[in-house]
């Protein structure tokens, strides 16, 4: 079994001066890929430092919707540099949030749409942050014809799905599709179209049973494997094996 972790903050400072113990035990449970995402000028250095460490890492870079006031045209300039290394594979996490981020939404609107336009100047997939604001970003989504990316940490009902599906996009699920309560996300989980499913963790954020409440990482991005195989009536390998090929797919990368 391959797993690819399509979403993580090894960058952030829970795992800070143990990112090879995590990535060894990573490993051991079956993540042998792993996605690091950014969120501004210095997560998205480390994302890539990190991707540069190791062979089975990636680095995708962008301003998070939290840090919507600190984007100009300098930051601008530096994240399309960063755009272009090679480990680099799409650009995010990038979205709206209504909860945690207290930019005003008329400036989160216009940070979002400036970096789906670099995005689709330059080809690449990107990385969808939402939290409280499912209509807007769609809105937002379908005004930019984008058709290209990843809504990350996908918690929405089917209707919502279908919407995401309309677009062309893929919905990543992480270990809140494992909570017992999660209900609408179970059903989504068995609706989503295979070949446009990927797996996560948001470590160090949202582990999944049985491990919620701790510390999440990488390695167990296999709970929430094995979580979308209960849903979907299947196997956790042919989960696994389906969302790794997914993901080298949206990130245009090899075997």
């Amino acid at each position: 079994m391959q797993i690819f972790d399509s979403h993580t903050h090894l960058n952030d400072d829970a795992f800070r001066g143990q990112v090879p113990e995590y990535i060894e035990h990573a490993k051991k449970l079956g993540v042998t890929k792993m996605a690091i995402v950014g969120s501004n000028r210095q997560m998205n250095e480390e994302a890539i430092e990190l991707a540069h460490q190791y062979d089975n890492l990636y680095a995708i870079v962008g301003f998070h919707p939290e840090d919507a006031l600190n984007y100009n045209d300098e930051e601008e300039a530096i994240l399309y540099k960063q755009l272009q290394d090679d480990k680099v594979v799409a650009l995010g996490e990038i979205g709206l949030d209504y909860n945690q981020s207290t930019a005003p939404k008329k400036a989160q609107f216009n940070v979002f749409k400036r970096q789906i336009d670099i995005a689709q100047e330059l080809g690449m997939p990107i990385s969808v942050h939402n939290r409280d604001a499912f209509e807007d970003t769609y809105a937002i989504l379908k005004e930019k014809g984008v058709n290209d990316g990843i809504i990350h940490s996908f918690n929405g009902d089917a209707e919502w799905l279908n919407k995401i599906m309309d677009l062309g996009m893929y919905v990543s699920y992480s270990g809140v599709a494992s909570f017992k309560k999660t209900k609408e996300i179970h059903d989504s989980v068995s609706k989503t179209p295979i070949d446009r499913m990927l797996v996560e963790t948001d470590a160090p954020y949202l582990a999944p049973e049985p491990l919620r409440g701790h510390q999440n990482e990488p390695g167990y991005t296999l709970y929430t494997v094995e979580a979308v195989a209960r849903f979907r009536d299947t196997t956790p390998d042919k989960i696994a094996d389906a969302t790794y090929q997914n993901a080298l797919r949206i990130f245009g990368l090899d075997e």
